[in-house]
């Protein structure tokens, strides 16, 4: 189809030559020192772009041999960049395919041939990725030592602002040392990371288990709370381990100054989870300071159908731990549970102690002998409940069976 174009284009030349050239009587003479020359005005026109084109071929060969070593320098560098690329690529493969001797020779090699070109930015991304992938060969291999050589070489680098090439070298050295147990040289290099590679969902992880193997729960939680915004986990996987945390924050605390200051550093969704609540509410119990406990407890019964049946079971047996010495003004709360749900053994046994701890012996019993027969109920709260049946029963005098509740919980394994 080309060829057949310019055959066309051949022969509209030829008639507008002809049209144009045909007729054309024109002359052109020169004169020089008593000389004439007469040409026709054609052959001029034709002669003089024939020496243009001359001219121009001629230039252009003599500048292209001036510039033949340079071009052969050329080409060169780029027959050692092609084949330093193919090196970095077949360590690629080779890292990913798991055969990590394989890949920290063609790496090696890769850096061999491009060789060191300080301050060319694409050089030293080139030497880093080359570095990165030789070095991630040697943790593999258990090559401690060869592999922070190359760190170190990596983490020398002067440039400033740090490139996304140097980030990512933090990143991957900060996890090796993590995998080493070593926390403190990671939250070093994940300290030299700009504030944006800082709140990447990666530094974050990294963060996450810098803070629970340094035993920094408070950190931890703090961290496992701004990946869950960032949607790192699965909401399941995040409610899990953002109670775990809440957990260990409670649990760090040794007495009851520290427990409260424990609490008020809790997110407001971390202290209306009722599990959280209801740890935070035993180890104040545990502490003696039971008004604590109910205080803790208050916001989330006030709205115990939305809990689900395993919070509220939570809540009330941890309510039911702190009934000592609770106040009157818990009774209608605890009778309107009582009577939303009749079948419900935590929410029974947790009514029949507060009734108890206000001294309503009658209206205690009840609740009290549905929660001790309840197999579903926490073995803990069913023995509970029963010891507060033979208590009831001591205080009306009935000898005979207090002895019979005290063994039934006995009984209970």
């Amino acid at each position: 189809m080309r060829s057949v174009v310019w055959l066309i284009l051949l022969f509209v030349a030829a008639v507008v030559a002809a049209l144009t050239l045909g007729d054309n009587d024109g002359l052109v003479t020169f004169y020089w020192a008593g000389w004439r020359l007469d040409l026709s005005l054609n052959f001029f026109v034709l002669a003089a772009i024939g020496i243009g084109l001359a001219a121009v071929s001629t230039v252009q060969a003599v500048n292209a041999l001036l510039h033949l070593p340079e071009r052969a320098r050329e080409w060169r560098a780029l027959r050692h960049e092609r084949a330093a690329h193919a090196a970095l690529r077949e360590a690629m493969t080779e890292s990913f395919s798991g055969r990590y001797t394989r890949a920290h020779k063609a790496a090696t090699r890769a850096l061999a041939i491009r060789g060191d070109a300080a301050g060319i930015a694409t050089e030293h991304e080139f030497q880093t990725l080359a570095r990165l992938l030789a070095a991630g060969s040697l943790h593999r291999l258990q090559d401690r030592v060869r592999r922070d050589e190359l760190i170190e070489e990596l983490l020398a680098s002067p440039h400033r602002p740090l490139s996304p090439v140097d980030e990512g070298a933090r990143l991957l050295a900060a996890e090796w040392a993590l995998d080493d147990r070593d926390e403190a040289r990671a939250e070093s290099l994940l300290s030299e990371l700009p504030p944006g590679a800082a709140r990447r969902t990666q530094a974050l992880r990294l963060k996450l288990q810098v803070a629970r193997m340094s035993r920094r729960p408070s950190d931890a939680l703090h961290t496992a709370r701004l990946l869950a915004k960032h949607q790192a986990f699965s909401t399941v996987a995040a409610q899990g381990l953002l109670r775990s945390l809440a957990f260990e924050v409670l649990d760090t605390a040794h007495d009851i100054d520290q427990l409260r200051r424990a609490w008020q550093q809790l997110d407001p969704a971390d202290r209306l989870d009722p599990f959280v609540a209801s740890r935070a509410s035993r180890r104040a119990t545990a502490m003696g300071a039971n008004s604590d406990a109910r205080q803790w407890l208050l916001p989330l019964w006030e709205r115990l159908a939305e809990v689900g049946a395993e919070g509220r079971a939570q809540l009330a047996l941890a309510l039911a731990d702190a009934a000592s010495g609770i106040g009157a003004e818990w009774l209608p709360r605890v009778e309107a549970a009582q009577r939303a749900h009749p079948v419900d053994g935590p929410v029974q046994a947790a009514a029949g102690a507060v009734l108890m701890a206000c001294q309503l012996w009658g209206k205690a019993r009840r609740p009290l002998e549905l929660a001790a027969q309840d197999t579903a109920l926490d073995a803990r709260a069913r023995r509970q409940a029963w010891r507060r049946l033979a208590d009831l029963a001591r205080e009306e005098g009935d000898v005979e069976r207090a002895a019979t509740c005290d063994r039934a919980a006995a009984a209970i394994d």
